[in-house]
């Protein structure tokens, strides 16, 4: 969870290093939202410090609610005459919240917008160009390393693993830890439509097919 905070708002200054930044957070009771929250902000400290990046909003959007992150981007243009270059959004619900909110002031595809889950809806937003990316982890080497470590324990063999420490936790716990992956518009079909997560006619559903990139 603080890896996936910290890409997701490692990737939006490489993009956008200066302007005004919305922060939609996940549900205050989720202690993932809580971890996300504090790896956003320590991430974005040094660029807010220097005046680089305003934080114009951040709210916890209740219960992960699109809705609710449609609200706090509505609130978040209206304070500041549609002038937001980023929304970092903790996942792609509430990143479709947010793109609903943009897309009434003919903003969506203008504003950088971040999302995590590789969600069939997110693909499609980033294929549309109005999501600029996801968070994707791939099932197959989570699946096949949860099978891996099972045998292992189960010879009582060791597994190779990380100590890993987050807030909310008693003390450490082993881990065995995966790569994520950013997708956007660029890696699309070398991430998820390679991997079979999910198919080039699903992500490029609502793209003229005129528009469409050469099927890979």
């Amino acid at each position: 969870v603080p890896v996936l905070g910290r890409k997701r708002a490692q990737y939006a200054p490489k993009k956008v290093p200066k302007g005004n930044y919305v922060l939609v957070y996940g549900a205050s009771n989720d202690n993932n939202s809580i971890i996300m929250k504090k790896e956003q902000l320590a991430v974005l400290k040094d660029a807010v410090d220097k005046g680089d990046i305003k934080i114009v909003a951040d709210q916890h959007a209740k219960d992960w609610k699109a809705d609710e992150a449609l609200k706090i981007v509505e609130n978040a243009l209206t304070q500041n005459a549609d002038k937001v270059d980023v929304v970092i959004a903790s996942n792609d619900g509430t990143a479709g919240g947010a793109i609903s909110a943009l897309e009434t002031k003919g903003l969506a595809g203008k504003v950088l917008v971040t999302g995590q889950d590789a969600e069939k809806a997110a693909l499609q937003r980033i294929a549309e160009g109005k999501q600029t990316m996801t968070i994707y982890k791939p099932i197959a080497p989570l699946a096949s390393g949860a099978v891996e470590a099972a045998i292992k324990l189960a010879k009582k063999e060791k597994i190779d693993s990380e100590s890993f420490t987050s807030d909310g936790m008693d003390g450490a716990i082993q881990a065995v830890l995966f790569e994520i992956v950013l997708v956007d518009k660029e890696n699309l079909q070398s991430t998820v439509i390679k991997d079979g997560w999910a198919t080039f006619e699903d992500v490029y559903m609502n793209v003229a097919k005129d528009k469409r990139p050469k099927k890979e």
